[in-house]
Protein backbone atom coordinates (compact mmCIF):
# COMPACT_ATOMS: atom_id res chain seq x y z
CA UNK A 1 0.00 0.00 0.00
CA UNK A 2 1.14 3.09 -0.76
CA UNK A 3 0.87 6.27 1.22
CA UNK A 4 0.59 9.64 0.61
CA UNK A 5 3.64 11.81 -0.17
CA UNK A 6 4.75 14.45 2.24
CA UNK A 7 5.09 17.92 1.07
CA UNK A 8 8.48 19.67 2.10
CA UNK A 9 8.32 23.29 3.28
CA UNK A 10 11.36 25.01 2.56
CA UNK A 11 12.30 28.61 4.85
CA UNK A 12 14.94 30.09 5.99
CA UNK A 13 16.10 33.86 6.36
CA UNK A 14 15.43 36.10 3.64
CA UNK A 15 18.22 36.44 1.09
CA UNK A 16 19.34 32.85 2.00
CA UNK A 17 19.27 31.67 -1.86
CA UNK A 18 15.51 30.43 -1.25
CA UNK A 19 14.79 31.73 -4.68
CA UNK A 20 18.15 30.46 -5.67
CA UNK A 21 18.01 27.17 -4.69
CA UNK A 22 14.34 26.98 -5.86
CA UNK A 23 15.88 27.65 -9.57
CA UNK A 24 18.45 25.41 -9.89
CA UNK A 25 16.21 22.61 -8.56
CA UNK A 26 13.87 23.92 -11.56
CA UNK A 27 16.35 23.57 -13.91
CA UNK A 28 18.50 20.45 -12.96
CA UNK A 29 15.67 18.55 -11.16
CA UNK A 30 12.83 18.77 -14.03
CA UNK A 31 10.73 15.76 -11.87
CA UNK A 32 10.75 17.69 -8.42
CA UNK A 33 7.21 19.42 -8.48
CA UNK A 34 7.55 23.22 -7.13
CA UNK A 35 5.12 25.23 -5.48
CA UNK A 36 4.41 28.54 -6.96
CA UNK A 37 3.30 31.19 -4.70
CA UNK A 38 1.23 33.83 -4.93
CA UNK A 39 2.66 37.88 -3.53
CA UNK A 40 0.98 41.40 -3.88
CA UNK A 41 4.68 42.71 -4.60
CA UNK A 42 6.16 43.70 -8.03
CA UNK A 43 8.32 41.67 -9.78
CA UNK A 44 11.88 41.85 -9.62
CA UNK A 45 14.22 41.79 -12.98
CA UNK A 46 13.72 38.72 -14.75
CA UNK A 47 11.05 36.78 -12.93
CA UNK A 48 8.02 35.16 -14.55
CA UNK A 49 4.60 35.78 -13.21
CA UNK A 50 3.50 32.14 -13.32
CA UNK A 51 6.98 30.65 -12.93
CA UNK A 52 8.37 32.19 -9.93
CA UNK A 53 5.20 34.14 -8.37
CA UNK A 54 2.00 34.63 -9.62
CA UNK A 55 1.82 38.44 -9.01
CA UNK A 56 -1.58 39.75 -8.09
CA UNK A 57 -3.02 43.11 -6.83
CA UNK A 58 -3.85 43.09 -3.40
CA UNK A 59 -8.21 42.84 -4.03
CA UNK A 60 -7.13 39.83 -6.27
CA UNK A 61 -5.16 38.62 -2.86
CA UNK A 62 -8.13 38.68 -0.37
CA UNK A 63 -10.22 37.40 -2.93
CA UNK A 64 -8.07 34.11 -2.53
CA UNK A 65 -7.78 34.23 1.35
CA UNK A 66 -11.79 35.20 1.68
CA UNK A 67 -12.44 31.81 -0.52
CA UNK A 68 -9.98 29.36 1.25
CA UNK A 69 -7.71 28.87 -1.62
CA UNK A 70 -4.68 29.74 0.55
CA UNK A 71 -3.07 27.40 2.48
CA UNK A 72 -0.65 29.59 4.30
CA UNK A 73 -0.44 33.26 3.76
CA UNK A 74 1.53 36.05 5.88
CA UNK A 75 2.26 39.77 5.36
CA UNK A 76 6.44 39.79 4.88
CA UNK A 77 8.74 42.46 6.12
CA UNK A 78 5.60 44.32 7.23
CA UNK A 79 4.76 45.44 3.38
CA UNK A 80 3.81 42.79 1.47
CA UNK A 81 1.76 39.47 1.16
CA UNK A 82 2.82 36.23 0.31
CA UNK A 83 0.54 32.60 -0.09
CA UNK A 84 0.61 29.25 -1.30
CA UNK A 85 -2.72 28.71 -3.58
CA UNK A 86 -4.09 25.25 -1.70
CA UNK A 87 -5.47 23.95 -5.29
CA UNK A 88 -2.31 23.15 -6.97
CA UNK A 89 -0.20 21.75 -3.91
CA UNK A 90 -3.42 19.19 -2.97
CA UNK A 91 -3.39 17.83 -6.76
CA UNK A 92 0.38 17.15 -6.30
CA UNK A 93 -0.17 14.96 -3.61
CA UNK A 94 -3.04 13.00 -4.54
CA UNK A 95 -1.30 12.62 -7.91
CA UNK A 96 2.09 10.90 -5.96
CA UNK A 97 3.88 13.62 -6.01
CA UNK A 98 6.09 15.79 -3.42
CA UNK A 99 5.57 19.03 -3.57
CA UNK A 100 7.96 21.87 -2.46
CA UNK A 101 7.05 25.01 -0.57
CA UNK A 102 9.06 27.08 -0.68
CA UNK A 103 7.60 29.74 1.93
CA UNK A 104 8.81 32.36 4.41
CA UNK A 105 9.11 31.39 8.19
CA UNK A 106 5.30 32.94 9.46
CA UNK A 107 4.29 30.46 6.42
CA UNK A 108 6.09 27.32 8.01
CA UNK A 109 4.53 28.17 10.95
CA UNK A 110 1.14 28.38 9.55
CA UNK A 111 1.55 25.06 7.40
CA UNK A 112 2.80 23.09 10.71
CA UNK A 113 -0.93 23.43 12.35
CA UNK A 114 -2.44 22.90 9.01
CA UNK A 115 -0.05 20.08 7.65
CA UNK A 116 1.56 18.08 10.69
CA UNK A 117 2.92 15.24 8.04
CA UNK A 118 4.98 17.77 6.47
CA UNK A 119 9.11 17.76 6.49
CA UNK A 120 9.86 21.21 7.43
CA UNK A 121 13.02 22.55 5.90
CA UNK A 122 14.91 25.14 7.16
CA UNK A 123 17.78 27.02 5.07
CA UNK A 124 20.63 28.48 6.63
CA UNK A 125 23.08 30.67 5.19
CA UNK A 126 27.07 29.60 6.12
CA UNK A 127 27.29 32.95 8.57
CA UNK A 128 25.27 36.03 9.67
CA UNK A 129 28.17 37.80 7.60
CA UNK A 130 27.32 35.84 4.52
CA UNK A 131 23.27 36.73 4.40
CA UNK A 132 24.69 40.42 4.92
CA UNK A 133 26.98 40.24 2.09
CA UNK A 134 24.01 38.43 -0.35
CA UNK A 135 21.41 40.98 0.72
CA UNK A 136 23.46 44.06 -0.13
CA UNK A 137 24.97 42.42 -3.08
CA UNK A 138 21.51 41.80 -4.88
CA UNK A 139 20.69 45.21 -4.95
CA UNK A 140 16.66 44.78 -5.04
CA UNK A 141 15.77 46.44 -2.15
CA UNK A 142 17.26 50.17 -0.80
CA UNK A 143 18.66 51.10 2.60
CA UNK A 144 15.06 51.22 4.44
CA UNK A 145 13.82 47.70 3.11
CA UNK A 146 17.48 46.26 3.90
CA UNK A 147 17.36 47.06 7.09
CA UNK A 148 13.57 45.55 7.90
CA UNK A 149 14.46 42.54 5.99
CA UNK A 150 18.07 42.15 8.42
CA UNK A 151 15.78 43.08 11.72
CA UNK A 152 13.36 40.10 10.48
CA UNK A 153 16.24 37.29 9.27
CA UNK A 154 17.38 37.87 12.77
CA UNK A 155 13.92 36.63 14.21
CA UNK A 156 13.91 33.96 11.23
CA UNK A 157 17.62 32.90 11.86
CA UNK A 158 16.23 32.39 15.87
CA UNK A 159 13.85 29.65 14.29
CA UNK A 160 15.97 26.93 12.99
CA UNK A 161 15.13 24.78 15.64
CA UNK A 162 11.61 24.55 14.80
CA UNK A 163 12.49 22.74 12.02
CA UNK A 164 13.29 19.11 11.16
CA UNK A 165 16.14 19.07 8.81
CA UNK A 166 18.69 22.30 8.33
CA UNK A 167 20.65 22.16 5.29
CA UNK A 168 23.54 25.22 5.32
CA UNK A 169 23.11 26.72 1.39
CA UNK A 170 26.87 27.32 1.11
CA UNK A 171 26.73 26.02 -2.00
CA UNK A 172 24.12 25.88 -4.05
CA UNK A 173 24.31 22.96 -6.50
CA UNK A 174 25.45 20.75 -2.87
CA UNK A 175 22.44 22.09 -0.83
CA UNK A 176 19.88 21.14 -3.75
CA UNK A 177 20.86 18.04 -4.20
CA UNK A 178 20.51 17.69 -0.06
CA UNK A 179 17.21 18.83 -0.33
CA UNK A 180 15.97 16.95 -3.47
CA UNK A 181 17.34 13.45 -1.84
CA UNK A 182 15.14 14.44 0.92
CA UNK A 183 12.10 15.35 -1.15
CA UNK A 184 12.28 11.76 -2.78
CA UNK A 185 12.69 10.07 0.79
CA UNK A 186 9.06 10.86 1.31
CA UNK A 187 7.94 8.66 -1.48
CA UNK A 188 7.15 5.34 -0.34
Amino acid sequence: MTSRPRPVVLAGPTAVGKGTLSQYIREHFPDVWLSVSATTRAPRPGEVHGEHYFFVSPEEFDAMVAAGDMLEWAVVHGRNRYGTPRHAVEAALAGGRVPLLEIDLQGARQLRASMPGALFVFLAPPSWDELVRRLVGRGTEGEAERAARLRTAEVEMAASGEFDVVIVNDDVRRAAEELVSLMRSQVS
